[in-house]
């Protein structure tokens, strides 16, 4: 069976190529992830990038961070936490919320698997210019900024 259905002009739709990229950077990323004997799936390894890009935060910003709802973030922190990655402490201004941080392991674990990331991300777009780089990425954000834009 064909899995190949292209719109009549012959090209992907838009939403196919996105999804098709993204599936194609998580298969890589978790590839090099276990080549480095890394524990992690791809929304392990991308909570941990963005409290290592962002700083500690709450359960709910870090699950709007990474497009989870609550109940799969608590999994994925339970499952981080229980490794040694981040831990849960009290919020400053909240008493009812919980700051979420990298611990020390967490913090040389993101540091060992940053160069790996880069060089991924950097595979996919070996074929691309700097200028077509540059494009690529407003390209994108406009698209992302018009989907997000509700007026």
């Amino acid at each position: 069976m064909n899995m190949y259905c292209p719109q009549p002009d012959g090209r992907e739709s838009l939403g196919a190529l996105i999804g098709m990229v993204r599936s194609e950077i998580v298969r890589a990323i978790e590839t090099d992830l276990a080549s480095q004997g890394a524990d992690l799936k791809f929304t392990q390894f991308h909570v941990l990038k963005r409290l290592a890009a962002c700083g500690p935060m709450t359960a709910t910003e870090l699950a709007r961070a990474v497009d989870l709802d609550g109940g799969a973030m608590t999994r994925q922190l339970d499952q981080l936490e229980s490794k040694g990655y981040l831990r849960r402490q009290p919020h400053e201004q909240d008493r009812r919320a919980l700051r979420i941080e990298l611990t020390e392991a967490g913090e040389a674990l993101w540091k060992h698997l940053y160069e790996s990331n880069t060089a991924t991300l950097e595979r996919a777009q070996r074929g691309l210019s700097a200028t077509e780089r540059e494009q690529l990425h407003d390209y994108l954000g406009r698209v992302l900024d018009a989907l997000r834009d509700k007026d």
